[in-house]
């Protein structure tokens, strides 16, 4: 298992364990479960609505990994910097930095 003594280099790391694009686009659409997740429970009240934020963000991942990638997901053995992956790799594809086509 790799240590990293910061996100900024464990960052490279993550896009490198994510090279397939299919399934950066599942993990994308798995941020985007968890957002529409919390935003239905904070709108209707309903605190169900949360059970779909790890079960779509983790689920769309873990598809990725093992069916795509044939990796392991870097949250079991960097549980805390492969969160904060997750959102800032969603962040740059949102802003171009990262492909999904």
């Amino acid at each position: 298992m790799a240590r990293f003594a910061s996100f900024a280099q464990f960052y490279p790391f993550y896009l490198n364990e994510h090279s397939d694009v299919r399934s950066r686009r599942l993990h994308f659409a798995g941020s985007v479960l968890v957002i529409v997740s919390i935003v239905l429970a904070a709108s209707t009240g309903r605190l169900a609505w949360l059970w779909l934020a790890p079960v779509g963000g983790y689920g769309c991942a873990w598809v990725g990994h093992f069916f795509f990638e044939k990796n392991r997901p870097a949250t079991f053995s960097h549980p805390f910097y492969s969160l904060a992956g997750d959102w800032v790799m969603f962040w740059d594809i949102l802003r171009g930095r990262v492909s999904i086509r």
